[in-house]
């Protein structure tokens, strides 16, 4: 067993953490105070290659895998946690679900664009009443002469209303239940998309929002994979989202460790800095050692991944469950040693309270994750199939 990264990743975590510092930190606070995307930086991000890690370079990629993208996805969400989200939405979302499931046509038109951030992707999966139900999703994509006939809405996708193309998933056939439901790559300025932005209490410089569909036509060309595929490709997609949002974890946590670290050898009180009281030690013991542990989970499924198990949904799982456990006790115990410091909204540890909360529910919640690993567990159903 090899614990150590090679001089190419690690070179590449350097540059990523020095990106991050130079053009997010500073604004970091700001963007999130005014609900800002700066589209400009994902753009940055994308000419540098961050969205390619996992994608061929005949299709633009830099094809050096999904630990590389772990790593920078950690960097990046240390700076801000909300442009972690673009990881997903640029690429493990999209352009790397049209890389294993599209026609050589698909990944062409779609995959170049999406990971140099030309266009601004999503995918929508949630619906007003499914979330963590998948399948009771209630939109259709009716076959209709050489297309389809997309109607529905979805809610609380990231990228929206600022996307350009979205992977949908949607029911061509109800009545044939799992086997009945298919994906597509739907252009979003189609006649009959309307797509409307929504408020959150964090991770404000990603926008979210809802996209309805209002017999929207598709071309037969925008089915990704084959009819009656949207399943496979669904749950496929998620584990590697989910590694992302442990990777975005990750490094949240880190950015709260840094701050209570600054602060303890800063601040005096009683004559001493706040650092040497003991019980303020325990809170950074606790977390210096969690984010440890979250950190090798979460580069274990990566590395995993680049061996070419891509199914590995048991591990993402432990990293995804964990790391979302460990940021938010990290963000509670730095608002713990700072009091009213981190309380203030002049400071950036308010920002990553508010910001911690989303990992505990996005790209499955963690009682789904709890759910995974406890049914592989107990032999009722295996999660690496």
């Amino acid at each position: 067993m090899d614990f150590t990264l090679n001089e190419e990743l690690l070179a590449m975590k350097e540059a990523a953490r020095d990106f991050a510092q130079k053009e997010i930190v500073p604004n970091a606070d700001k963007w999130d105070e005014e609900h800002y995307f700066p589209i400009e930086v994902v753009r940055k991000m994308g000419e540098l290659g961050y969205y390619g890690c996992p994608i061929p370079e005949e299709y633009g990629g830099i094809d050096i895998g999904h630990l590389a993208q772990s790593i920078i996805t950690e960097e990046i969400a240390r700076g801000s946690s909300s442009l972690r989200v673009s990881f997903n939405t640029q690429c493990l979302g999209t352009a790397f679900s049209i890389l294993r499931h599209g026609t050589e046509e698909q990944k062409k038109e779609w995959i170049p664009d999406l990971i140099t951030a030309k266009k601004l992707g999503c995918f929508a999966i949630t619906e007003p009443d499914s979330g963590s139900d998948v399948m009771s999703m209630k939109s259709t994509a009716k076959p209709d002469g050489d297309g389809f006939i997309l109607n529905g809405c979805k809610t609380w996708i990231s990228g929206v209303p600022n996307a350009d193309v979205a992977i949908v998933y949607a029911y061509h056939d109800r009545e044939q239940g799992s086997k009945g439901l298919s994906a597509f790559v739907v252009d979003l300025h189609l006649e009959g998309v309307s797509m409307a932005g929504l408020d959150k209490l964090g991770t404000r410089s990603m926008p979210t929002g809802e996209i309805s569909f209002d017999n929207v036509r598709l071309p037969g060309t925008a089915l990704l994979g084959k009819l009656g595929s949207g399943v496979k490709i669904c749950f496929s997609s998620l584990n590697q989202t989910r590694l992302s949002c442990a990777a975005g974890g990750v490094g949240l946590a880190q950015a709260c460790l840094d701050t209570a670290v600054r602060y303890c050898n800063e601040r005096e009180q009683f004559g001493e800095l706040v650092g040497k009281f003991q019980m303020n030690q325990e809170l950074v013991a606790n977390m210096a050692a969690e984010i440890e542990a979250a950190r090798l989970l979460t580069y274990r499924a990566a590395w995993q991944k680049d061996q070419g198990d891509l199914g590995n949904v048991l591990e993402t799982c432990y990293a995804k469950f964990f790391t979302g456990e460990t940021v938010t006790r990290c963000a509670h115990s730095t608002m713990k040693i700072l009091g009213a410091y981190g309380y203030s909204t002049e400071y950036p540890a308010a920002r990553f309270y508010r910001d911690a909360v989303v990992y505990q529910i996005v790209e499955g919640t963690v009682n789904v994750q709890k759910m995974i690993i406890a049914q592989d567990q107990l032999g009722y159903r295996k999660a690496n199939r």
